[in-house]
Order: C-alpha cells, then sequence, then structure tokens
C-alpha cells in the first residue's frame, strides 16, 4: 500500500526544541500577478511567518522555514518572549515529502500544514491589541534536507 498525501505528524516529533517565529505574518505575495497568494484547496488568503527550528544540531539553512497559513484574515503570532523571537507551535500538523530538484542536484524537502498557531503553553497566538485569537486554518512550511 503506497501512502498519499499528507501524514499526520505530532508537533513534538518533528520540532522537539520547538520553533520561534521572527515576525509577524505577511500576505503571501505571487511572483507573477504580484497579488496576494490564494489557497488552492479552500479558496483562502496565504500568509507568511518566517520560524527558525530551535534544534541545536540543525544547520542554518535547514532551520529557516517559511510557514504559510491559509486564513481569511491575518494570523496573529504569540508575542515574542525575548528579542524578535516568538515561540510557537502548530496544531493538526502534516507532513507531505517531496523532491526539490531545483537546485544543481535533487534533493527531499517536506511541505508542512497544520490547522493552527499558538503559544507552546496552549494559548492561541492574539490579535494584534485586543488579547483574542484569531484563526488559522491551515499552515504550511517547506524545509529541505539533503537527499
Amino acid at each position: 500500500m503506497a501512502v498519499l498525501g499528507r501524514i499526520q505528524v505530532d508537533f513534538g516529533a518533528v520540532f522537539p526544541h520547538g520553533v520561534f517565529a521572527t515576525g509577524a505574518a505577511e500576505p503571501l505575495e505571487n511572483f507573477e500577478t504580484k497579488r496576494q497568494e490564494v489557497d488552492k484547496e479552500n479558496g483562502l488568503p496565504v500568509w507568511v511567518v518566517d520560524v527558525y527550528d530551535a534544534d541545536p544540531d540543525a544547520n542554518h539553512k535547514n532551520s529557516a522555514i517559511k510557514v504559510k497559513i491559509s486564513a481569511q484574515v491575518c494570523p496573529v503570532v504569540p508575542e515574542a518572549v525575548f528579542g524578535p523571537f516568538r515561540p510557537c507551535e502548530f496544531e493538526g500538523l502534516t507532513v507531505t515529502p517531496y523532491v526539490d530538484d531545483s537546485g544543481k542536484r535533487p534533493r527531499i524537502a517536506y511541505s508542512f500544514r497544520a490547522r493552527g498557531v499558538r503559544s507552546p503553553g496552549g494559548a492561541p497566538g492574539g490579535a494584534a491589541g485586543t488579547g483574542r485569537s484569531r484563526p488559522a486554518t491551515q499552515a504550511t512550511a517547506q524545509t529541505k534536507d539533503a537527499a
């Protein structure tokens, strides 16, 4: 039996040291149209948040991940704890491996999706200035490992 599509994974198994967002979510601009990208599965606008894997053994190239979140309104990541670093975790995490052959040699890459983002303690990220959460319906992160 072949495994097709997304594989559900536990956030702690994929990121045992957690991840840190380094800024606010921003609209993901389509390179060709210069408009905000729209998720093909649900038709919602796509936002992007830069995060770093906190694993001390991960090299810098593999630690930097762009998390894509499909949501009607801009998701708000948790507040910064030190400097620009905002610890967060993702709910409903799935992974889809694929081959990225855009470089000099093919690499195994992973597309991560989630239903939402929250603080590591379980509290959702707050809406700007309100302390209330805004829902995030899906998130996608892409990272590359050497094949």
